[in-house]
């Protein structure tokens, strides 16, 4: 375990299995940590990978200052983590709001240190529907309900969303146990953060972050995701990076890196493994 400080003094909460493989940075959704790749950095661990997690600012162990809940000081965060680590060809692998960060590190900063990128579940391109983004998933509707409910009752919110980010089709696709975990990573978040995250991942426009991208890309998503529809979302993402690859997990929520951990990780191992090649 490590801390990282950021350039405006967060200190951020960072996981870091060493070791000379190729580095895998791993970037939470929300409102959970980094605490929820535990199934990702045990077999990227053990296929001879380096495994890095961090706790985004305002969740789970790191500090949780009153601002910075936009995607641009989202991606200055996740700047600081490789320089401070010093990672050159990291591997950028973000889950849901997470992908955002993803996109719009390289938007701003370019590849230089990255070898690769993953939206696993991710929100990229653009989330709000709006009047020149009519596929975007999430209506004004939707977005007023998730806010409204997480301001009204966080508890009742997290055992309702958690459900719904882990079933497919009406079905719950993980044990109570695990939905549980969820829940209890999301209580470490801090309501000011969740809120601002919440407004982020809800209202910001990638879509031209995403041609930039010039890194073999992989895009996998669930194709029963009933939080970010892989029709709005990874199927988008996939048009606009050029020569990226889709994985569709059938039957799949949201939460595919639980519900479906071996099929997820035997596709990322696999397309990391395609990259020494």
């Amino acid at each position: 375990m490590a801390q990282v400080k950021t350039s405006d003094g967060v200190n951020l909460h960072v996981d870091d299995a060493g070791g000379e493989g190729l580095p895998v940075v791993l970037i939470h959704g929300w409102p959970l940590s980094g605490a929820a790749w535990e199934h990702q950095a045990q077999a990227l661990k053990a296929a001879g990978y380096r495994p890095i997690t961090y706790d985004r600012r305002g969740f789970g162990n790191s500090d949780k200052p009153a601002g910075g809940y936009e995607y641009e000081t989202l991606a200055a965060d996740l700047k600081s983590v490789l320089e401070t680590l010093d990672l050159d060809r990291a591997v950028l692998v973000g889950f849901s709001m997470g992908g955002g960060e993803v996109a719009r590190y390289i938007g701003n900063y370019g590849t230089d240190r990255i070898a690769a990128a993953v939206f696993a579940a991710a929100i990229p391109p653009y989330l709000e529907n709006t009047e020149d983004n009519p596929d975007g998933p999430l209506t004004q509707d939707v977005a007023e309900g998730m806010e409204s409910g997480l301001r009204a009752d966080r508890e009742s919110f997290f055992d309702e969303f958690t459900t719904n980010f882990f079933s497919a089709n009406g079905t719950l696709m993980v044990d109570e146990t695990a939905r549980q975990a969820a829940i209890a990573l999301a209580r470490q978040s801090d309501q000011t953060a969740a809120l601002g995250c919440m407004e982020a991942f809800g209202t910001t426009d990638f879509r031209e972050d995403l041609p930039k991208i010039d890194v073999p890309t992989l895009i996998a998503h669930g194709d029963a995701d009933a939080i970010v529809p892989l029709e709005g979302s990874g199927q988008r993402t996939h048009e606009a990076v050029a020569n990226s690859q889709l994985h569709v997990i059938k039957d799949g929520p949201h939460g595919i890196t639980d519900s479906h951990a071996p099929e997820f990780n035997e596709a990322l191992i696999g397309f990391l493994d395609g990259l020494n090649t």
